[in-house]
């Protein structure tokens, strides 16, 4: 492993406890509101480094083909930025006796399990209230049309939106922190919001974007099935979720999912919750005719079921603790 905290006593904490300690420290606190409110997130302040970018370099006029290389090497060029961001962070607190523990608070702060918790919850909260409530919390964390949706789609995109999540705001960061500390925490984090901005089938992102969709699609394919695996593993410890189920819709449906990756845990959460997962929807007033995750699950989600979700969802993460804890012991 490339990560490396600080210099004195190297040898006295094992890298994945460094990982460990930002896992707990993110589920702990999360981001603390109090703190953004006075200074911007990391990932916010990427995001505009990204947009100022692709106004200068994302043309109308240009063709398509020099469409693709201006997004290539605008991703090319943030993302070794943040890498190397990520390697000076590194380096600097490497200098520390326990400049792993700061390392390890940086890191929670690009980790994504406790903001998305209360985000999901906050859609069962909304939908206690009224369908305009839960419409709206919806709409922080899914980008489809959350008007278009009645009580039981609101639903299901909160719980879509946790189980793809899990993989790309939790298990992917992770990964590749633990393999290749902040320098590879960074840059996974810079392909995501990358994807998230421009990786788009749309007029304005179709090719500027492509080459950081695909990015996204390979850094996230072994985190996804790893996710996957998680929540199967997980289904097994509760009362109202089946492991069995899980496994069965993962490795009959994912495939069919449009996204090469985000069918991997939505549908083990399908089947593990017994409900049917993605299908038609709507984005920016298109339809969308994706296949459903586990077809014989019940469709008609409640807002009880984002609550199974969210106790699976625990339980998943904390089986990623436990791997990470195999890991110390086996290295």
């Amino acid at each position: 492993m490339v990560l490396d905290w600080y210099s004195h006593d190297a040898a006295a904490v094992h890298p994945l406890l460094v990982v460990l300690l930002a896992l707990a420290i993110d589920a702990a606190i999360g981001d603390p509101p109090r703190l953004y409110e006075r200074l911007p997130h990391p990932v916010a302040l990427f995001g505009r480094a990204a947009a100022s970018l692709e106004r200068r370099l994302n043309l109308p006029e240009r063709g398509d083909s020099r469409r693709f290389a201006a997004g290539m090497f605008a991703s090319l060029l943030l993302i070794a930025v943040a890498a190397a961001a990520g390697y000076a962070v590194q380096w600097g607190l490497s200098q520390f006796r326990y400049g792993w523990i700061a390392g390890a608070a940086v890191a929670s702060t690009l980790l994504a399990y406790r903001s998305l918790h209360d985000h999901v919850r906050a859609v069962a909260d909304g939908l206690d209230r009224s369908l305009a409530d839960g419409r709206a919390a919806a709409g922080h964390i899914v980008g489809r049309d959350p008007d278009s949706l009645d009580g039981h789609g609101v639903t299901r995109a909160g719980i879509e939106s946790l189980a793809e999540n899990f993989s790309d705001g939790v298990v992917a960061p992770v990964l590749w922190f633990a393999l290749l500390g902040l320098p590879g925490l960074f840059a996974c984090k810079a392909i995501n919001t990358l994807d998230s901005m421009i990786g788009h089938r749309d007029a304005v992102h179709e090719h500027f974007g492509k080459f950081a969709a695909r990015a996204d699609d390979a850094m996230n394919a072994v985190p996804a099935r790893i996710a996957g695996l998680l929540i199967v593993v997980a289904a097994a410890w509760g009362r109202n979720t089946r492991a069995g189920d899980a496994w069965v819709a993962m490795v009959r449906d994912a495939a069919r999912h449009r996204s090469v990756n985000a069918g991997w845990p939505e549908a083990a959460m399908a089947g593990a919750l017994g409900l049917a997962l993605a299908g038609p929807r709507h984005y920016a007033g298109t339809a969308v005719d994706d296949a459903w995750m586990n077809p014989d699950g019940r469709a008609g989600a409640v807002g009880a079921d984002i609550h199974r979700a969210l106790g699976l969802y625990r339980r998943a993460a904390a089986a990623l603790g436990v791997l990470l804890l195999a890991g110390m012991a086996l290295a």
